[in-house]
């Protein structure tokens, strides 16, 4: 069974910066798009930014603004998200997505991590 490990969260001061990694362990037969969303208390869940394994064009949330980064490694079917600049606004819990091709079967399944925290103090 796949599953999806993050890493990287943890508490930082404004303006700081984080990264975050989230790998895929056991096989997929592809991996469509690699997705970073974000939950803050009380608020819903929102997609932080996305990327497309064939070709690498990736989109971020309006509020992003240029701060943050998403790459991947395809071989290792790992994504990363660069934060810089951050802020206490930007406090929520990280989780990853990847919307793959089962290996064997070729189903279309959505994968998510179990989420990492990430704390920006003021």
């Amino acid at each position: 069974q796949v599953q999806l490990v993050e890493s990287g969260g943890g508490l930082v001061e404004a303006g700081g910066s984080l990264r975050l990694s989230c790998a895929a362990s056991g096989s997929i037969f592809r991996v469509n798009a690699m997705t970073w969303y974000r939950q803050a208390p009380g608020k819903q869940r929102e997609m932080v930014a996305t990327i497309i394994t064939e070709g690498g064009t990736a989109h971020y949330g309006d509020f992003v603004k240029g701060r943050f980064t998403i790459s991947r490694d395809n071989m290792k079917n790992i994504v990363f998200l660069q934060m810089n600049s951050l802020n206490p606004e930007d406090t929520a819990v990280y989780y990853c997505n990847f919307d793959v091709r089962e290996d064997k079967t070729y189903r279309h399944v959505e994968l998510w991590g179990q989420g990492t925290l990430v704390t920006v103090s003021s």
